[in-house]
């Protein structure tokens, strides 16, 4: 099984959906299990107009996403959280005539389309953005206090082989001990989203609360089990 898969999925797995959205995993075989979002946004949550606008959040293309959009509305923008999270944004962007909106904490990525820089979030879509990570890389959590939906691309995760036993949600190991408590504790969350792995949808406040409190007690036994996942990581990068 790979790492992680280049190109456009040809096999698009929804691996969650809710009222005013869904996420997806492009490449279902791949073991980072790069996952991706969309969230609608009505007038009722901070947008504009009577018509839902969808957000696509760090975006990795496959065939038949367009047809799962189109149920909840039209894309409105294209959202990078993460400086390694630029994936398919420019493509998934120019194929809906929209623009790609990066974080000022991000800097300049390497994003071939219009992009658009802000500060607290998007304009008129009831987003907010807090800085989450600055070391090792630049990340920033999307959070719709409209909808309680948080989403975190990299700083959290409900992967298997980064998760400890009896861990729904758990901050990823190599933060665990500095984690992101003071950015995102406290949040009143109905879900929980990552970059990597499926979302959390039940008793999500209780999850980030207990991911962030015990990260650092659950840290040796978490970094010890991803060691051979980061020197294959690695290997990999060097490789190619």
């Amino acid at each position: 099984m790979p790492l992680k898969r280049y190109g456009v999925g040809d096999d698009l797995s929804v691996i969650g959906r809710w009222a005013d959205g869904f996420s997806w995993v492009a490449h279902p075989d791949e073991e980072f299990e790069r996952t991706s979002h969309a969230i609608a946004v009505g007038a009722d949550d901070g947008g504009d107009g009577d018509d839902c606008a969808v957000w696509l959040v760090d975006p990795i293309d496959a065939d038949g996403l367009d047809a799962e959009i189109a149920e909840f509305g039209s894309v409105a923008g294209v959202l990078v959280l993460s400086d390694n999270h630029c994936r398919h944004a420019a493509r998934v962007a120019d194929r809906h005539g929209v623009r790609v909106f990066v974080h000022e904490h991000l800097g300049d990525l390497a994003v071939d389309a219009e992009t658009t820089e802000f500060t607290g979030g998007p304009a008129a879509t009831g987003f907010r953005t807090v800085p989450v990570v600055s070391r090792l890389w630049r990340e920033v959590a999307l959070y719709h206090p409209g909808q309680a939906t948080l989403v975190v691309g990299d700083a959290l995760t409900t992967m298997d082989s980064h998760t400890n036993p009896g861990e729904r949600l758990a901050v990823m190991p190599h933060l665990r001990l500095v984690p992101p408590t003071g950015a995102l504790g406290g949040l009143p969350v109905n879900r929980v989203l990552v970059g990597h792995g499926s979302g959390v949808h039940r008793n999500a406040a209780d999850a980030l609360k207990r991911a962030l409190g015990g990260a650092r007690r659950g840290a040796p036994r978490a970094i010890l089990g991803t060691l051979p996942e980061l020197v294959r990581n690695a290997y990999v990068t060097l490789r190619d």
